[in-house]
């Protein structure tokens, strides 16, 4: 049977609490009780994302998110949807930088099922993955593609400030869903190596949380999870490290058919799990989390100059993380306006730092956030893994609240004094274009010409 230890509630947890186990071919099990509502969470994290991939396979683990849903040795087709969906649960996947996730949320009686769906798909995926299944997902992801990046506003924004942020060769410089080109040259056999190397149980962790009697659940895990063989073939990520500045403003002007201007920006931050990148947390949600942030009251309620501002976080624990500024000007303003507007109130909060009142209200709303997460099982399951899988240590997921609470005001003001300049950011600008001539697009060589700028 697995080996696992007491949980106790530790001090910032809320009273909740968690215990780990380990199966005998490296699964790491993470287990919390919540009898609060009749249902079960199931979450698995698999220590892969885009940052594993290399040049020319990129979009490979996005791909496999996918591949995950089209059946495996003993669930046909659609089957996992079906099951799980029949018995009253909730289901999907999703992918990003750093790690590749798939979730149930069942009645607590069903908690078997999904257990059992997860292990069948993790020993026994390449007896049914095929050509064909490899083809219809292909096609189902570069429609995502289209349909998310290269076919609506600003689309590609998030792609171009990365490949800006994070220079060429780096492995966090393309996003998880990679170019047309490498989708298309990607084979049967890159799939296939891809699943024998990082679907393992030893490369990931499997989080319970809810409505479960820890003994039995085990033993469903070992049941369905324990004769699934590990293996030793993965390689770690390249190193992402880089200097914490950019050192010098990189700028890019897009001109699309977008509703309006817009400065987005990208400012190299401190890692994920540091006290640091907590501070830089605070510090973007004074200035741009909502409507009473300065940027907001700036920008949209006393300037009128744009109509949208906001500046949030992305966390990354495998290179700098980012913060991203996003503001969308009004009528005819210029960007050069706006963007003097932003540095102006960049410079007096490196300067001044947040206020008390600024403080006690970021702090506040992190809170609330990291507790609605944690307040559902669904949400507490994704936390445990993240931590377990980024930080090795899934208990640090009960506590990240007090960290964020602990955090002092002059910390804040020297996070962003340190990172928030003009010389620590890539710049995006976009310029409005007017709408092409849709007489001319129904010409068949204007419609060829759009269909392969597509790809």
């Amino acid at each position: 049977m697995p080996m696992g230890h007491t949980a106790t509630a530790q001090a910032g947890s809320g009273g909740l609490t968690a215990t780990e186990h380990r199966l005998a071919n490296g699964l790491r099990v993470v287990l919390s009780e919540d009898h609060l509502t009749p249902v079960a969470a199931v979450c698995l994290w698999y220590d892969v994302g885009s940052r594993h991939e290399v040049e020319g396979r990129t979009g490979l683990a996005h791909l496999f998110e996918h591949l995950m849903f089209q059946g495996s040795k003993q669930v046909k087709g659609n089957g996992h949807f079906e099951l799980v969906q029949g018995a009253g649960g909730s289901l999907n996947g999703t992918t990003s930088f750093e790690r590749t996730n798939y979730f149930e949320t069942m009645p607590t009686h069903q908690l078997e099922l999904a257990l059992w769906l997860e292990a069948d798909r993790m020993g026994s995926l390449l007896a049914a993955l095929d050509e064909e299944s490899m083809e219809n997902q292909r096609d189902v992801v570069k429609n995502e593609r289209r349909q998310r990046y290269d076919n609506v506003p600003y689309g590609t924004a998030f792609e171009r400030l990365t490949a800006l942020a994070y220079p060429e060769g780096h492995p966090y410089h393309h996003t998880p869903i990679g170019s047309m080109a490498d989708l298309d040259a990607a084979t049967l056999e890159d799939a296939q190596t891809f699943f024998r190397t990082y679907y393992a149980p030893n490369n990931a962790v499997l989080s319970v949380v809810g409505d479960i009697d820890p003994e039995e659940t085990l033993a469903w895990i070992e049941k369905y999870f324990g004769s699934i063989p590990s293996h030793d073939g993965k390689k770690p990520p390249r190193d992402g490290t880089l200097p914490g500045t950019i050192g010098g403003q990189l700028r890019e002007v897009v001109h699309e058919e977008v509703p309006a201007r817009a400065l987005m920006a990208a400012y190299r931050l401190p890692h994920d799990g540091t006290r640091e990148a907590d501070a830089a947390d605070l510090a973007l949600t004074v200035l741009g989390g909502g409507e009473s942030s300065r940027l907001h009251n700036r920008l949209v309620r006393r300037d009128r100059s744009a109509v949208a501002a906001g500046f949030g976080l992305l966390r990354l624990a495998g290179a700098p993380s980012l913060g991203w500024l996003d503001v969308k000007t009004s009528g005819g303003v210029e960007v050069e306006s706006i963007e003097t507007a932003v540095d102006e109130e960049l410079a007096r909060f490196a300067a001044e730092g947040p206020t008390p009142e600024e403080m006690e209200r970021a702090q506040a709303q992190l809170e609330r956030e990291w507790l609605d997460r944690l307040g559902t099982v669904a949400g507490r399951a994704d936390e445990l893994c993240r931590f377990a899988v980024l930080f090795g240590d899934p208990q640090l997921a009960l506590t990240a609240v007090g960290r964020v609470l602990d955090i002092t005001a002059d910390e804040v003001r020297e996070v962003a004094a340190a990172t928030l300049r003009p010389d620590n950011r890539a710049v995006l600008v976009y310029e409005p274009v007017e709408p092409a001539d849709e007489t001319g697009a129904e010409d068949g060589a204007d419609a060829d010409a759009h269909e392969e700028a597509a790809k």
